[in-house]
């Protein structure tokens, strides 16, 4: 049926009692429409359901064209009857009215005339919340003031102070349930208004953590379902919304949420994994809340990584016996860059405290993992260099270590080019301390000779005069 056909009918019913025209299984209007003022068809019962009829037929077909025939230029006017005199008659009127009032701020280019449809278009959601604020018997308030707020903030982003109000009624009404836009668009009003003043940092990591535990939990519940999609979608909601945090959330802020929420419940799984998450993101090493959370996190759950993540923090703050047990649970890790520096900051511990065959066994250890990196040998090189007076008892054994160490400054710029002007000076300063000629041949030693470096360095190299 076309649309002047529906009108054509709708005459004939309404004055066609002559023609028997009820006679035809057509219904008696007086029967359908509530006679009385507080009908929900208004004052005018016949002429509301006359204009729902009449803004249907072309709404159902502008819809088959994708929204894109101007046959819905024929439901605008019935449509707003309908709106300003009897809104409670139907819900999905008030749905259409929506894309009808978009569909019309798009294509309106006169700008006061756009606002008074931007008024519009808020009005419909608040006429909907005020006459249908359930569906099928549960609460669609939460989901309405997302849609408004959304609304609100892409037509008129200067009032993003209103729209984040709206959306934060939705996220409090919807929580985990609300769509992915509205928790974008309430982040992003929040923290314009944190730009502005309007509103603490302190708000913003509030408002981050909270819509963090709802897009986790989908993430968590689509993962369990096996539905990649949906869990793509939120991992891309949470990337946006992380890229909005990452310039308001300093140390300082970060560390005066969280430290309140950890000593609430410190040990709480899913929150030590935020908290060390976050502040591992912004760098907050120095926190003692960091230390806190990720050591109580690996009582909870302990893994090789965060044994790593524990040990680097002792390490740093030289307690060194702590940091020791802790990186030596580590060595089981499998990323293999990690693994390097978990053997070379063993090797530093074990310098510290004078033990330095076992140092140089773990920096060997880090060779091992990656013979590609020069930092091992040169550690190793220091280590001879600092040995050298404790390793004799003459004028030649207290000096000889420095050939050793030598030859590992060399081996170091020979793995890794990059360090070859830093290894260069080392060689040239200790070379210096090589023996003389003269104490060589007291010693009966001659250049090029092969020599054993004595004491716990053990290691074979060439004899060679100081120059």
């Amino acid at each position: 049926m076309n649309v002047m056909k529906a009108r054509a009918l709708l005459f004939l019913m309404i004055l066609g009692g002559g023609l028997n025209l009820f006679a035809i299984n057509i219904p008696d209007f007086n029967s359908l429409i509530p006679q009385h003022e507080g009908s929900k068809y208004g004052k005018d019962s016949v002429k509301c359901i006359t204009n729902l009829s009449l803004y249907v037929e072309p709404y159902k077909y502008w819809k088959q064209s994708k929204y894109k025939s101007d046959v819905i230029n024929d439901a605008i006017k019935p449509w707003s009857y309908v709106f300003n005199n009897c809104p409670r008659s139907s819900q999905n009127m008030l749905i259409h009215g929506i894309k009808i009032t978009e569909y019309r701020i798009k294509n309106e280019k006169d700008d006061i005339a756009k606002e008074k449809l931007i008024d519009t278009l808020l009005m419909v959601y608040e006429t909907r919340i005020k006459y249908f604020p359930t569906r099928k018997g549960r609460s669609q308030v939460g989901k309405i003031k997302g849609d408004e707020g959304v609304a609100l903030y892409k037509n008129r982003p200067s009032e993003y102070a209103k729209a984040y109000e709206i959306l934060k009624q939705s996220i409090d009404e919807d929580k985990e349930r609300a769509k992915g836009s509205v928790y974008i668009y309430y982040f992003r009003a929040l923290t314009r208004m944190a730009q502005s003043g309007e509103a603490d940092p302190s708000e913003v990591v509030e408002a981050y953590d909270q819509i963090s535990t709802y897009l986790d939990a989908n993430i968590k519940k689509y993962e369990a379902a096996g539905k990649s999609k949906k869990v793509e979608v939120y991992q891309n909601i949470k990337g946006s919304i992380e890229s909005m945090f990452e310039p308001f959330a300093s140390c300082e802020v970060l560390v005066r949420i969280y430290d309140k929420k950890f000593e609430e419940t410190p040990d709480d799984v899913e929150l030590l994994k935020k908290i060390t998450a976050i502040l591992d993101k912004k760098k907050c090493y120095d926190s003692d809340l960091y230390l806190s959370a990720i050591v109580n996190l690996h009582k909870a759950e302990p893994t090789p990584e965060s044994a790593f993540l524990i040990g680097k923090m002792y390490l740093k703050n030289e307690q060194y016996n702590k940091a020791l047990e802790y990186l030596r649970e580590a060595t089981a890790m499998e990323d293999q860059d990690k693994l390097f520096n978990n053997y070379m900051y063993l090797a530093e511990i074990y310098r510290y405290k004078h033990n330095f065959e076992k140092s140089r066994a773990m920096a060997r250890k880090a060779i091992s993992v990656d013979g590609t990196k020069g930092a091992p040998y040169s550690f190793i090189g220091d280590l001879y260099a600092d040995s050298a007076g404790k390793c004799g008892n003459d004028d030649l054994t207290k000096l000889v270590a420095y050939w050793a160490a030598v030859d590992k400054y060399k081996k170091a710029k020979q793995v890794e080019p990059a360090l070859a002007e830093a290894m260069n000076t080392r060689i040239s300063a200790y070379r210096h301390h090589f023996p003389s000629k003269e104490v060589m041949f007291f010693y009966n030693v001659s250049e090029g000779d092969d020599y054993t470096v004595p004491c716990w360095i053990n290691e074979k190299t060439k004899a060679r005069a100081a120059k």
